[in-house]
Order: C-alpha cells, then structure tokens, then sequence
C-alpha cells in the first residue's frame, strides 16, 4: 500500500466522483480506478458502491477513510518535520533531448517544491553523450537507453515507448494506416540521428534482424533541427512520441511502427550507490516519482511503465554497431 493511494482514496470520498477526483489529481479516470481496485484488492473488500451519479463508500469504506485521513495528516506532519532539516546540495541529471521535451520542467519543478535549497544541473544531450558523462563523473544520474552495465552503475527499469514514423501531411509514399511494420518503410527518405543516440541503435538492431536496408538520407543531431526538417516535408524520421511534445497541435501524420519488441527502454542509471549524495539520492527519487505521475496523468505519448522482468530479447537493449543502410 503506497502513501499515494490513500490520497486517491480519500479524493474520491471527498469529490464524490473519480472523475473529479481524477480531474483534482491531474490523472485520467482509467489510472485513477487501476489504483483503487488495487486497494481494494490488496484491503480484500470492496470500499466504494458505484452509482448512477458517482460512487459512495461502503461501510469499510467509510471506516477506511477515516483512518486513511488521520495517517495522511500524520505522514504530512512527518514529511514538514523532515523539510525543516532543508537537505541541500549539488546534483546533476543528464535526459535526451526527447526525454527532456516530456520531463525537464516537470522535473525542476518537482525538486523546487520538494528540495528548493538543492541545486539542479540539468543537461540535455544524445545518450552516448550522457553515458560518457556518467563515466567521467560529470553526471550523477541519467535516463539511458540502454540497459548495458558502465563502470559499477545502478540501473532500473523506468519506462518503454513505442515508435513512430512521423511525416509532414502529404508527404509522398506515408503509409495510409495507423499502425504499420518496419520492413514497409524501406525505401522513405528518413532523417535520424547519428549512432551516438541510443534510438539508432535500436533501430540499427531491428533492421539487422529483419535484413531490412532503412533508407536514412540525412543525419541530424538536434531534435528541433530535424523536427523542423521533418515538418518542413523534406524527410520522414521515426522517433518516440515525446518528440512532438512541444509541437502541441502537431501538423504531422503519425503511425506507430508495431513490430515485436521494437521500443525504447528508458533506464535510470546513476552512479554507485556509495558515490551519491544525499541531494542525489533524492533527486533519484524525484525522477522517478515524476515519470510515474507524467504516465499516470497520460502526458508521455505512446509511453508505459517498465516490467521489471521483462529485459527484452538479447542484444536489443544495447547501441548496436550494426551499420543501418544509408544513401
């Protein structure tokens, strides 16, 4: 049972609705029931009665509620208790510039709320580049791609997304439906980046497995630049939907590319644990609590939280030296 679950409970009681509650918590209704069936499963009872204008508790609802309320004034209390001591400090994060688009703000935000006298260096870069940056110490925690093992690192499972060829409308040879292979993109002109992004990488896996050639015209490493040359109908590209975050109503055709087990795994990866801070430890924990809250609330794109058991076939969690085929 997770301190956060309590708060959904209680919402719910007190708004009478989960949709309201899932409107006051900033999650979509499906997430927020998800959690309150587990509750209930994990309390073995059932705590609310569902009516044709909402739902009201049972009666070990309503005892529940009560008690629930009390330990979250008591954790609260705690919580300010343990604030007085104002941790402080240094960290430094490293996030992709896809990852970035979805998470950096909700990020900083997280730590001014919780950690306002830690101080944030947030640096936005291709994964090869953070992983040589965690390396050399220059970062105390990143979100890889990449599930391989650097010099003692601590790694956990965090998120996968799905990928999707994205084109300017009208653009020439796009394909018509809405979920498509890779081996039908063979022959589009794609912009990617260059093989020091992990997306290529897995991308350069895939293709490989299938014999396929990817027809990459063009190789760019900024995100904005090749969205910008992508929107501009130049090239195609295939990129997790966090890189249209920014674009808000974004004017490109998009189609998710289904192939078994052709996804991005996000890790987080720091560095050992004896190494880090306590203003690291807890802004490890921040990330962490922040992707969690951004998948429940619906707002990463094609997104959804790791299996911790579940690695993947071998080799596809690693940059890949095999060469896409490029004109």
């Amino acid at each position: 049972m997770e301190i956060r679950q309590l708060r959904y409970f209680v919402s719910v009681i007190e708004q009478g609705s989960l949709g309201k509650a899932a409107r006051e918590l900033g999650l979509v209704t499906s997430a927020l029931s998800q959690q309150i069936s587990r509750l209930e499963s994990e309390l073995s009872t059932r705590l609310l009665q569902r009516t044709h204008t909402g739902v009201i508790a049972t009666d070990a609802g309503i005892a529940f509620f009560r008690q629930a309320q009390l330990a979250l004034r008591h954790f609260d209390e705690a919580v300010r208790a343990a604030q007085q001591a104002r941790l402080s400090g240094y960290v430094s994060i490293g996030l992709a510039p896809t990852t970035a688009s979805v998470m950096a703000l909700p990020l900083i935000m997280a730590m001014r709320e919780r950690y306002p006298d830690i101080r944030l260096h947030l640096v936005e870069s291709l994964s090869g580049h953070l992983s040589a940056m965690l390396n050399a110490r220059q970062l105390d925690l990143a979100i890889l791609f990449s599930g391989k093992s650097g010099r003692h690192w601590t790694i956990s499972p965090l998120l996968e997304e799905s990928l999707y060829l994205m084109a300017a409308r009208g653009f020439c040879g796009f394909p018509a439906r809405r979920n498509i292979a890779l081996a039908e993109l063979a022959g589009l002109p794609l912009a990617m980046p260059t093989h020091l992004h992990g997306l290529r990488g897995v991308l350069a896996s895939a293709a490989h497995q299938q014999s396929l050639g990817l027809n990459v015209t063009m190789e760019i490493d900024s995100l904005a630049v090749l969205m910008d040359a992508v929107r501009a109908g130049l090239v195609a590209t295939i990129q997790p939907g966090a890189a249209v975050h920014r674009l808000g109503r974004s004017p490109l055709r998009m189609a998710r590319v289904t192939d078994t087990w052709l996804v991005r795994r996000n890790f987080l990866v720091s560095l050992p644990e004896n190494e880090l801070s306590p203003a690291a430890l807890a802004a490890r924990v921040v990330v962490r609590d922040v992707a969690r809250d951004l998948l429940e609330a619906g707002k990463w794109l094609g997104a959804v939280a790791s299996r911790p058991d579940d690695p993947g076939p071998p080799g596809q969690l690693h940059d890949s030296g095999v060469a896409i085929h490029e004109s």
